[in-house]
Formats: structure tokens, C-alpha cells, sequence
């Protein structure tokens, strides 16, 4: 009977399940995750775990039992190295195993075992130092008596971070001003150089640009003044038909009036003369009459 049997045999013998768990270690310090059945690994973290702790100690003890139990030099370099500088700041839990479902052909259980600081995706915080705690045994003190102590201790640490401040600044400066000298002193041969060059391309250019300039000026000028003289002499030949044609005008208004009265005057006479005739003869009708 198996009653109170904690361990996992996984159908092995002593010699060869201990060999069988020292090589799955091995190739987990090297390759920090692997996959196995689910029984592999959780018999694989009881017998891993141990090894990782005593790692943290990097003595010659802790070296000779692990090496006692992997007999490989190499891991024992990789545990005591790499993965010791990871795990350092851990207590405990250094192994993490995943379900992977049934495998095809015998349905056996699977699983990933990995080691959890190597994981990234699963530890997006790797990477930042992790502050230890605090701790300490005094007594309660009374609240006042803390805040004010806090409040000096306060007022201790502001001092003393300006005093060091200002003596780096100071340094700082004192460093630095050897350096911004020797580069003006180094940057001021080489800026009369470069105006001694550009001084010689640039009186060349102007020069050839001159009388480009002449040819167009005179250019831009010929043609606007043929357009508006070959403009103006039309214009004053149609100012000189306009004030004609005004002139002809007003003299023939000034000439219809007189024609008008001239012809009017003697058809006046013609209708008196007429009136004159008709009553003479109508006298001379009175005359017979009577």
C-alpha cells in the first residue's frame, strides 16, 4: 500500500527517475522553457526549484551540491550565472508550467514549464529594479512628535541636496569653460578662411551679372514705350475729329432758327393781303344789296 507516498515514481526506478529529472533540468537552465507531460513537469518544479535557491549562493558549497545533482559543467555555469542574476531578487516561485491539452498518439497530458523571469510577454516589469521593502521594529511614538521629526528630517535632506548641487554646478562650469574657449579659439581661423574663399567667387559673380541686368533693364524698357507712343498719336487724331463734328453741330443749330423766321415773315404778309381782298368784297355785296 502507497498510503501517505507524495512522490510521483512517473513508472521509473529511484536511478532512473533521478536521472531523468537532472536531465530535464538541464535542458531547462539551457533553454529556460521546454515542453513535457503534465506529470514531468509538475515532478520537474519539486526537483528544480531547490537547485535554483541554492544558486542564489554563489559559494563553493552551493556549486558542488548542485553539481552533484546535474553533473554537467555547463549548466552549472548557466544557473550560477544568468539565471542567478535574474532570479536573485525572487523568493521562491521560479518555475511556471502552462497546459498545452492532449497529445496525438498515446493522449497523454502536455505542458510548457518555463522559467518565469525570462518570460517577457508574461512579465512586462522584467526589466525595473524592484525596491526592498523597509522594515523596521521601533515602537508607536506619538503623532506630533513623528510629524515633526519628518518635517526636520525634511528640511535636513533639502539643505543638503542644494549644498551639493551647487559645487557640481560650479564644477561643472569651471569644466566647461576651457572647452567653449578652445573651440571659439579653434572655430575662428577657420571662418576668416572661409570668407577669404566665398569673397573672390562672389566678386565674380557680380560682375558677370551686371550687364545681364543692363541688357534687361533696357529690354523691359524699349518695348513700353513704343506701345504707348503707337497708342497715343490714334487718340489725338480722334480728339481732333470729335471737336470737329461739335463745332458743325452748334453751327447748324445756330443757323435752323433763322431760316425758320426768314421763311415764316412772308406767308404773314400773304394771309393779311388775302384778309384785305375778302373784305372789300364783301362790301361791295353790301353795296349792291342796298
Amino acid at each position: 500500500m502507497r498510503h501517505g507516498d507524495k512522490i510521483n515514481n512517473l513508472g521509473r526506478t529511484a536511478s532512473h527517475r533521478s536521472a531523468l529529472l537532472a536531465n530535464l533540468t538541464i535542458a531547462l537552465i539551457e533553454h529556460k522553457r521546454i515542453t513535457t507531460t503534465l506529470a514531468k513537469a509538475k515532478a520537474l518544479r519539486r526537483y528544480a526549484e531547490p537547485l535554483i535557491t541554492k544558486a542564489k549562493d554563489n559559494s563553493t558549497h552551493s556549486r558542488r551540491i548542485v553539481f552533484g545533482h546535474l553533473q554537467n559543467k555547463e549548466a552549472l555555469k548557466e544557473l550560477f550565472g544568468t539565471v542567478a542574476e535574474k532570479v536573485g531578487e525572487r523568493p521562491g516561485g521560479y518555475l511556471r508550467i502552462i497546459k498545452l491539452g492532449f497529445r496525438r498518439g498515446d493522449g497523454a497530458e502536455t505542458a510548457m514549464i518555463e522559467l518565469v523571469d525570462f518570460n517577457e510577454t508574461y512579465n512586462p516589469n522584467v526589466d525595473k529594479v524592484r525596491q526592498a521593502k523597509k522594515t523596521r521594529r521601533g515602537g508607536r511614538k506619538v503623532a506630533g512628535s513623528s510629524a515633526d521629526l519628518s518635517a526636520e528630517a525634511l528640511a535636513k535632506e533639502d539643505a543638503l541636496a542644494k549644498e551639493d548641487s551647487v559645487p557640481a554646478e560650479d564644477s561643472v562650469t569651471e569644466k566647461s569653460a576651457p572647452i567653449v574657449d578652445s573651440a571659439k579659439e579653434e572655430s575662428a581661423p577657420v571662418k576668416a578662411s572661409a570668407k577669404e574663399e566665398v569673397a573672390p567667387i562672389i566678386e565674380e559673380q557680380v560682375a558677370i551679372d551686371e550687364p545681364v541686368i543692363e541688357t534687361a533693364e533696357e529690354a523691359v524698357a524699349a518695348p513700353v514705350e513704343e506701345p504707348v507712343a503707337e497708342v497715343a498719336e490714334p487718340m489725338e487724331v480722334a480728339a481732333e475729329e470729335t471737336v470737329e463734328v461739335a463745332e458743325e453741330t452748334v453751327a447748324t443749330i445756330d443757323e435752323a432758327p433763322a431760316e425758320e423766321a426768314s421763311a415764316s415773315a412772308p406767308s404773314s404778309v400773304e394771309t393779311s393781303a388775302g384778309q384785305e381782298a375778302t373784305t372789300d368784297k364783301e362790301e361791295k355785296k353790301e353795296d349792291d344789296q342796298a
